[in-house]
């Protein structure tokens, strides 16, 4: 991630890691392999699940996302804007990030959402140059993360 610059405070941090379930999926997705090659591999049904295993959870981990506010940027994963292009964040829950994420998505947002987290905040931006009108990024803490954000 791209480094933030000295002398700056971090006002809000998280990391966006995947859910209990995801790594069960993993599990389950590993050992079902076992099940491929049973008949014809012996030695497969050992060998395959752990490398198999080794793969999916170094792609799940892969998919976690970043969030850091500093006093003067934001960084989700790998992309940063500067605060003063950000007049403010909207923290939605429950029904409200179903609709925010579906049918009151602008195609033109950049988007950073994970499934395993349902909430999600809609970051408002305003520079005449970016015709991005909004980042909406997945939060476990979307109410500090828009508070954060909201000057």
């Amino acid at each position: 991630m791209a480094a933030t610059q000295s002398g700056t405070h971090v006002v809000f941090q998280e990391k966006v890691r995947p859910s209990i379930g995801m790594w069960i999926l993993v599990v389950v997705a590993a050992l079902s392999t076992a099940l491929m090659v049973m008949p014809v591999w012996q030695l497969g049904t050992v060998v395959l699940p752990v490398v198999s295993f080794v793969l999916f959870a170094w792609w799940l981990n892969s998919l976690t996302v970043s969030i850091i506010v500093t006093e003067r940027q934001l960084f989700v994963g790998e992309a940063h804007i500067d605060r003063r292009f950000v007049p403010g964040a909207v923290a939605f829950d429950g029904e409200e990030a179903r609709r925010a994420r579906g049918v009151d998505l602008d195609a033109r947002a950049f988007l950073k959402i994970r499934p395993w987290a349902k909430s999600v905040v809609r970051i408002d931006l305003d520079d005449a140059t970016d015709p991005t009108p909004y980042w909406l990024v997945s939060s476990r803490r979307p109410h500090e993360l828009a508070a954060a954000l909201t000057p």
